[in-house]
């Protein structure tokens, strides 16, 4: 089978057309450099993704902090994890590198902050 993809591992975003034969993938062809070849492999036989988004924060400056998966997970897995993070709500103080949640969707990997929120309270000091 062939299947065509934009790589996404350098600025050039070169069109690949990979070919895959059963859980394997035989050649691929339009990469510029290493990494399309890399890429395209991946994202054939195991697509992964970092999962971005943002979760509540009770007494903070602000209302919300950004999250992300400390690694990638499984494409498949991204649903479960936006699901997981839905009602999450942390208190204040929250530091870039904290982990949110743990294990999110049975993945191994954490969900991280990524932005420091103070307390309301130091704000008005």
């Amino acid at each position: 089978m062939r299947k065509e993809l934009t790589c996404i591992g350098c600025p050039m975003g070169c069109q690949l057309t990979a070919v895959v034969e059963g859980n394997e993938v035989v050649s691929v062809e339009g990469n510029t450099c290493a990494k399309g070849a890399s890429y395209a492999k991946k994202e054939c036989i195991a697509p992964q993704r970092t999962v971005t988004s943002s979760v509540r924060v009770e007494g903070g400056v602000l209302k919300m902090v950004s999250v992300k998966t400390a690694e990638e997970i499984p494409k498949e897995k991204t649903g479960s994890c936006m699901k997981a993070l839905k009602d999450i709500c942390v208190k204040a103080p929250v530091h870039i590198g904290d982990i949110i949640l743990a294990d999110v969707a049975g993945t191994g990997v954490n969900i991280i902050a990524t932005k420091n929120i103070d307390p309301a309270e130091r704000a008005l000091a």
